[in-house]
């Protein structure tokens, strides 16, 4: 404490250039790596600002040369009005979740969904603003629609192009890596070792401390004594350093060790993190969430959020009302085929699980003859309970469209983890870990297993093994482009007719 007037003192302090130096040098001891690390989030930004306008403005002058047959309008046509409010909104939300830190740009995983999801939301603001302002006639629909539909693949070309080149620029000896040091029991770090390329995660360890283990029978302040020392010697080392990051791998166990290691590591100026070890490993999204005001470590969220399941809903209702509609005239042909084939009713009944393991009826075209028997066996090449017109209507999927009524009745949807019999469900739900939350969604006429070939007979745990991961794969990565995507290939891709039988 100072024991006169700091106004008195304060002459007396040096304050030559060398002294700032020094002082500036510890408090900012990487500024060449966060001026590149900003350099490189400014540009992806920019690339995000630049494509947007840049389509924007190529769509302008395709439509004015191409339709019109004259030169586009001098000054700020209504392309680049919508092209400025849409980047506006981009922007801003990617720079409020982080989108263009250097973290996220390392992972070409989440671009595609994130990026999708807020193009159509960006655009559905835009609508609602039209609306709202009584503008949407000054605008042309041809060069929004032609901006919607072009802005998204671009907007995703660009993005992979920054990712590879922002990879590309990080390197171990890179101004941007992160210094990290790790601070555990030996097994901890080893197990650290093993488990991490630190490379491949944009890291750099300059530094690493153990902590000792002391024998079981000695007592609470030799415990103590000991490990006291060792975080001493860790945080001098830190000093010395100089780390971005600290990493204590402490098992979250050792409650009172972690304690220690916390109160020491705050004492200096670097970035403190708890790793929870495979926890963490199996849940790479982990992040703190708050429900109402309780805290704790989010590991996994409701599949779909309440847009998302509106969006899909609505597009569902559309596109399948749409659909029987247009259909009916083949729905009546194919009934009256199914009738002089052989006897018995038209459509076929059989309860599934649907959403959250809730059982409704699937309709589906009869395609085998009527049987007495109630057990279930599966359908099998050459089975000879499947009729010939059956047979035609399995490897075309006919069978499956009289489904488009449990869409409307809300008990399936258009794509989605395709129902299993129930005596499936029961038999592989316990042999095939994280089966179960194929119910987490609305089951689907078709999945993103059924286009990708698996689908028909599973003769092995592996053949559903294989069929559950793909549809776990589906969960964890919706858009609404995706399942666009899935329904294209469901009638166009040969791979979705496999097994077909």
């Amino acid at each position: 404490m100072f024991q006169e007037p700091i106004h008195k003192i304060y002459p007396g302090v040096p304050i030559n250039a060398a002294a700032r130096r020094d002082v500036w040098a510890a408090l900012l001891p990487r500024r060449r790596r966060a001026a590149f690390r900003l350099g490189i989030s400014t540009a992806v930004a920019a690339a995000d600002l630049l494509t947007i306008v840049g389509t924007a403005y190529a769509v302008d002058v395709i439509y004015s040369f191409g339709v019109l047959g004259e030169f586009p309008p001098s000054g700020v046509s209504g392309g680049l009005q919508i092209a400025g409010l849409v980047a506006m909104m981009v922007l801003l939300t990617n720079l409020a979740r982080e989108e263009y830190s250097i973290e996220t740009s390392l992972s070409y995983g989440p671009h595609l969904r994130r990026t999708a999801t807020l193009w159509v939301s960006a655009w559905a603001v835009v609508l609602i603003l039209g609306f709202v302002t009584k503008t949407t006639n000054d605008f042309s629909r041809i060069v929004s629609l032609g901006f919607f539909l072009a802005g998204l693949p671009m907007m995703l070309i660009v993005r992979a192009s920054m990712i590879w080149l922002v990879r590309r620029a990080i390197t171990p000896g890179s101004a941007s890596i992160n210094r990290i040091h790790l601070v555990g029991f030996e097994e901890d770090i080893a197990r650290f070792y093993a488990h991490n390329d630190t490379e491949a995660l944009g890291l750099r360890v300059i530094g690493t401390s153990y902590l000792r283990r002391i024998d079981g029978g000695s007592d609470g302040l030799a415990r103590h004594t000991q490990m006291a020392e060792d975080l001493d010697l860790a945080v001098s080392v830190v000093r010395f350093l100089r780390p971005d990051d600290v990493f204590i791998l402490v098992p979250w166990s050792e409650a009172d060790d972690i304690e220690r290691c916390i109160d020491a590591f705050l004492r200096v100026p670097a970035a403190l993190h708890l790793r929870p070890g495979s926890v963490m490993d199996r849940f790479p999204d982990i992040k703190v969430g708050r429900v109402g005001r309780l805290s704790g470590l989010s590991i996994g969220r409701r599949p779909l959020q309440a847009g998302e399941i509106l969006l899909k809903r609505a597009v569902d209702l559309t596109l399948a009302a749409t659909a029987l509609v247009m259909l009916a005239p083949l729905f009546v042909a194919v009934a009256v085929l199914i009738k002089f084939d052989s006897p018995g009713p038209v459509f076929f009944r059989q309860r599934r699980y649907g959403f959250n393991q809730q059982p409704f009826g699937v309709y589906k075209f009869r395609s085998m003859k009527t049987e007495g028997d109630a057990v279930f066996r599966q359908a099998s090449r050459n089975d000879t309970r499947i009729t010939r017109i059956g047979a035609v209507l399995r490897r075309s999927n006919i069978d499956e469209l009289p489904q488009l009524i449990n869409v409307l009745r809300g008990e399936m949807a258009l794509v989605g983890p395709r129902p299993h019999a129930l005596a499936h469900d029961r038999s592989f739900e316990r042999r095939i870990a994280h089966y179960a939350r194929r119910h987490n969604v609305m089951p689907g006429i078709t999945g993103w297993a059924q286009v990708n070939g698996l689908r028909g007979e599973t003769l092995t745990d592996l053949d559903m093994e294989r069929r559950v991961a793909h549809d776990l794969y589906y969960i964890d990565n919706w858009s609404i482009w995706l399942d666009l995507r899935i329904m294209v290939q469901t009638v166009i891709s040969p791979r979705a007719y496999n097994n077909a039988f």
